[in-house]
């Protein structure tokens, strides 16, 4: 059996499922055996399917071999072994056989061992790589880069270092110029790759890849990035273990390679980076030594040694090296006056895994570096959302920062180009603190106290909203009127001010031009849509999409382009890359028939299953991964659905009926309180009762359990009305199933589910403004309602009340 979850699902059944497995081990190390495990299951199915893989896949080295194992006592040693079969045949030694199957203090002793093994095994066992690498579309990549970043999660952050952001990642490839057109020769290396997780990232960026380096201290994480990059493809990266400050590897001649792009996020202010440094390669030459107690120069001084005289690279490093003075501000200001930094980015606080503090990219660039005059500088502090213990960057966050660079767009509080005039004087002295020369706190709400005193809203505060008004020229004077010289007052009570604002004709036009705009960018890219294949690019797919609606909306007044552009790829990234993956994988006709639901409680798949004919054991349950069973009630079953609607509304008026009467009639004289038993009342003990009651001749009684007992016949004569109502159209939604044709499921799935999904998320979009300004309208309508004769005059009244209750008490 092959899983057919979506991918989504499948990561998380695999985090699940593994997580669950580790007991009491870190995840630091437990991670090595998941990882490990992921490993040989693809290379094993890789050979299965392809002849020309490099790599070798021996007799009894093969995951196959290793389920031949679960349930064996020895299963432990057995797994290495094969392992190592795998390991020797590829010279992979001491890089895929690191982590010891047989550890008794971290797996467990005997029973518990091999239960565990054998469990492990089972959860990667039906998974199917082969054809995880349709093109531009990773399953296999991104389970891997998926089970990373929980781990990095889970590991803290002294052990959380192996891995840098997917989303920081990208935007790194990106700064540093990485285009459709780089080729792949071109070289970039990251001389602290950890799990080698950026490195992918940046190659990813270019259409055919780039040719890899790298060099990583931890000899687990070195293995990490090795297996890494053959699990992406990149079987002939050459990453190398050691200390790059101290021992680098990447050398010709005693001398640095040097290299085309260079990215890294090397690890904070390391204090101990010189020991045992004899050669500095040239690194320090010009520059000065960085102080022995903090790493981050020695780290960016060796990337500035490694970069061609035209290289462009990008650096993960603390805020410290910004402003830090003595050696550090000597070495600073000699990199800037040789023109080496483009750029430089502020990032939020708590992204990564192995620190909590906020931290900057720095942009280098040799090329042209002596006519630099300015340092484009971004404060992206701001941007991102809670993810967790960890914060993350957004799409609109990442969009925008690279969208700033790229373009050099001067944004106020946000970025500019900074002259390296403004840099080198006296009052800045070349500290490149970003706070310096952006200002991103917002703007002091001034308090007007000639309206406080007099009443009336300053025109100042409503000149301040100018954008609400350029965009709707008649609403300010339908809100407001002149008062005296300088100030308004509002027309409406504050609580009338949304009504006003949404009724008005050109709010109603505006919100009109925007639907339509959204429905004629989706109706442009339908063609894109039906078109998708096994050989359709999702990335170049999304891209499509989301650059033309965000280019769209940066026209538009109000409606903020990026908030826009994220409604689209959060729905992407939470359900439509999934469809187009299935869609890739099993075709439009495949893809939208219904499956039976996978139930395996011990590999941790068992799905909740999304129609049901029947009931018990005899029960089909089935799961509809693209099209799902409201899409094709709401288009091919409304009328029935909306007289199911009406039965179950009755059988919940009919439950009501039940519940009134039982409460009504259940107290201490009630009819109805010697047929309870413990405070509760069914059906049952009401029978029971009247048949007591009819003999005992207590009419009351009898009439009250009789009308009780109607009642119950009607709700379960409604119940069961709604319930084969119920039955009969998931029987007629499943049969419509198999009578859709490829253009029906174009149709529910393009229009009925992406397309409305995205409409729904945009429109949602026109409420923010909306909400915005009749939020300061209220400030600003309770801030000056009550004038200071207004505030003195109830002062007195309360005053005279005060003095009247004393004087009635005989106080006064």
């Amino acid at each position: 059996m092959v899983v057919a979850l979506k991918k989504s699902d499948l990561y998380s059944s695999l985090w699940k499922g593994a997580d669950e497995l580790r007991g009491g081990m870190d995840a630091s190390q437990y991670k090595d055996y998941v990882l490990t495990l992921l490993f040989v299951k693809y290379v094993s199915d890789k050979a299965k399917g392809d002849t020309s893989s490099l790599i070798d896949v021996p007799a009894g080295g093969s995951f196959d071999d290793l389920v031949t194992f679960k349930g064996d006592k020895e299963i432990g040693d057995k797994i290495n072994k094969s392992i190592g079969k795998l390991a020797e045949a590829n010279d992979l030694q001491k890089v895929i056989d690191l982590a010891d199957f047989n550890d008794e203090e971290k797996l467990g002793k005997g029973k518990e061992m091999q239960d565990r093994l054998t469990k492990l095994i089972a959860i990667f066992q039906d998974l199917d790589f082969r054809g995880s690498r349709a093109e531009g579309d990773d399953l296999l990549g991104d389970a891997y880069e998926y089970l990373m970043r929980h781990f990095a999660t889970e590991s803290g952050k002294s052990k959380g270092q192996f891995y840098t952001p997917a989303e920081v990642s990208r935007v790194m490839a990106q700064l540093i110029g990485i285009t459709p057109s780089t080729s792949k020769s071109a070289t970039v290396y990251d001389p602290a790759c950890g799990s080698g997780s950026l490195l992918l990232k940046v190659a990813d960026a270019a259409p055919n890849g780039l040719t890899i380096y790298g060099q990583e201290k931890d000899n687990a994480t070195w293995a990490l990035a090795r297996m890494n990059m053959i699990l992406h493809g990149n079987e002939i990266a050459d990453i190398r273990k050691g200390d790059t400050i101290t021992s680098p590897q990447l050398t010709t001649n005693d001398k640095l390679d040097t290299f085309d792009f260079l990215v890294a996020n090397p690890p904070f202010s390391v204090k101990s980076w010189s020991n045992g440094l004899e050669n500095e390669y040239g690194r320090f030459d010009g520059y000065g030594r960085p102080p022995e107690k903090n790493g981050d120069y020695a780290f960016l001084l060796h990337m500035l040694k490694s970069l061609k005289s035209n290289g462009k690279g990008a650096v993960i490093l603390p805020h410290g090296v910004l402003f830090r003075g003595n050696a550090e501000a000597a070495i600073r200001k000699r990199i800037i006056r040789r023109g080496y930094i483009k750029g430089i980015i502020g990032l939020p606080s708590n992204l990564f895994y192995g620190t909590g503090i906020p931290a900057c990219i720095l942009i280098l660039d040799k090329e042209n570096a002596q006519d630099r005059t300015g340092i484009f500088m971004i404060d992206a502090s701001k941007g991102f959302a809670k993810d967790g213990p960890k914060n993350r960057l957004r799409p609109r966050d990442m969009h925008k920062i690279v969208d700033a660079f790229t373009k050099q767009l001067e944004v106020t509080g946000y970025s500019r180009t900074v002259p390296l005039s403004e840099i080198e004087s006296e009052a800045n002295d070349y500290n490149l603190n970003i706070p310096r020369y952006i200002d991103s706190s917002e703007p002091e709400d001034v308090q007007d106290l000639h309206a406080h005193i007099h009443g009336g809203i300053p025109n100042r505060d409503l000149d301040a909203l100018d954008g609400f008004w350029t965009a709707f020229p008649s609403l300010r004077s339908e809100l407001f009127r002149p008062l005296r010289e300088g100030y308004s007052e509002l027309l409406t009570d504050k609580s009338d001010v949304p009504q006003t604002i949404t009724s008005a004709p050109e709010y109603l036009a505006f919100a009109e031009g925007v639907r339509n705009h959204v429905a004629s960018w989706w109706a442009a890219h339908r063609n894109e849509m039906t078109a998708i294949t096994h050989t359709t690019k999702p990335s170049v797919l999304i891209s499509s999409l989301s650059e033309e609606l965000l280019d769209g909306f940066r026209k538009r007044p109000l409606i903020d382009e990026y908030s826009v552009y994220e409604q689209l790829m959060s729905y992407w990234n939470d359900s439509m890359h999934d469809d187009v993956a299935l869609i890739m994988n099993e075709g439009w006709d495949a893809a939208a028939k219904p499956r039976k639901t996978i139930e395996d409680k011990n590999r941790k798949l068992t799905e909740t299953p999304d129609l049901v004919l029947g009931s018990g054991r005899s029960a089909s349950k089935y799961k509809m991964d693209l099209i799902p069973p409201a899409l094709i009630v709401a288009r091919y079953f409304a009328d029935v659905q909306t007289k199911l609607d009406e039965l179950n509304a009755a059988a919940e008026v009919a439950s009501q009926a039940v519940t009134e009467f039982v409460e009504e009639n259940s107290s201490d004289d009630g009819v109805l309180v010697e047929a309870m038993d413990d405070g509760k009342i069914t059906k049952a003990l009401a029978t029971a009762r009247l048949k007591v009651a009819k003999l005992e001749r207590t009419a009351d009684e009898v009439a009250g359990l009789a009308k009780l007992l109607a009642l119950y016949e009607t709700e379960a004569d409604a119940k069961k009305k709604a319930k084969n109502a119920a039955a009969a159209l998931d029987a007629e939604t499943l049969a419509k199933y198999g009578q859709l044709n490829i253009d029906d499921a174009q149709t529910l799935v393009i229009d009925d589910k992406w397309g409305a999904s995205v409409a729904r998320g945009v429109g949602g979009e026109l409420v923010k403004p909306i909400q915005q300004l009749s939020v300061r309208l209220a400030v600003l309508g309770d801030r000056y309602h009550s004038t200071l004769s207004d505030i003195e005059a109830e002062v007195e009244a309360l005053s005279a009340d005060v003095t009247k209750h004393l004087k009635e008490m005989g106080i006064l």
